[in-house]
């Protein structure tokens, strides 16, 4: 078996997780094998007919040498969590997918990383690059020459413009636009309907149409199992 054949396993039972599944059963040439979750959260043992095994010792019935992964996990604590499980997957042993819609538009040579999940109608313009683990949902548009770190989170709608430089871990409201040339700081949040013509500092939240900064931060760092390496 070719690595390239070998079947996916899904990362989680929530509705992520179901549209997925329907993402990679209509729209790749992927075969989705099983799912698996932590073992506190697993009450049944099938999710939508497929295996559903505990992500403890998922290795021991689905080995790295035979099975891929994909982690579909929320923005829950600025994607804090999304990350913790995407390095527990790769500690396991296991190497994990992208998807990328083909109702996206893009070019050759896109340069995007691990575990992202990129939806239909995003416009990424050349010579963008991605990291690893960043969701975009539907209907973003990437300017050109902009470079996404790791672990972000882009909803809907959302105008990035040329040559800009986002940060690990940002979040980007619905509707949110940043202007050519800006650096989003690491988990930044811009809420939704903003508007950033100006470099932001890290854990900053900007909210409404003239991106107004607002108090306190975008997550408690020190709350975290899981802290950020910068």
């Amino acid at each position: 078996m070719t690595p390239d054949a070998r079947p996916i396993i899904i990362f989680g039972e929530s509705q992520l997780a179901s549209l997925a599944h329907f993402y990679l059963r209509h729209d790749s040439p992927h075969e989705v094998a099983a799912f698996t979750v932590d073992a506190a959260y697993r009450k049944t043992d099938t999710y939508e007919e497929k295996p559903l095994v505990d992500f403890e010792t998922i290795q021991d019935t689905h080995p790295p040498a035979e099975y891929r992964m994909f982690l579909p996990v929320s923005f829950k604590q600025m994607s804090h969590l999304r990350r913790e499980k995407f390095e527990a997957a790769k500690a396991k042993g296991y190497d994990i997918i992208s998807y990328v819609s083909s109702k996206a538009t893009t070019w050759p040579d896109l340069d995007v990383g691990e575990n992202c999940f990129i939806f239909e109608d995003n416009t990424i313009q050349p010579f963008v690059k991605i990291g690893d683990n960043c969701v975009l949902w539907s209907g973003n548009h990437i300017g050109h020459h902009t470079t996404i770190g790791s672990h972000v989170f882009i909803t809907s709608q959302v105008v990035i413009s040329g040559a800009c430089t986002i940060k690990d871990h940002a979040f980007f409201g619905v509707n949110a636009t940043i202007r050519d040339e800006t650096v989003i700081g690491e988990a930044t949040l811009v809420g939704m309907g903003a508007l950033v013509t100006k470099d932001t500092e890290p854990y900053s939240i900007h909210l409404g149409a003239k991106g107004k900064i607002a108090r306190g931060k975008s997550v408690d760092i020190d709350s975290l199992s899981h802290k950020s390496g910068g």
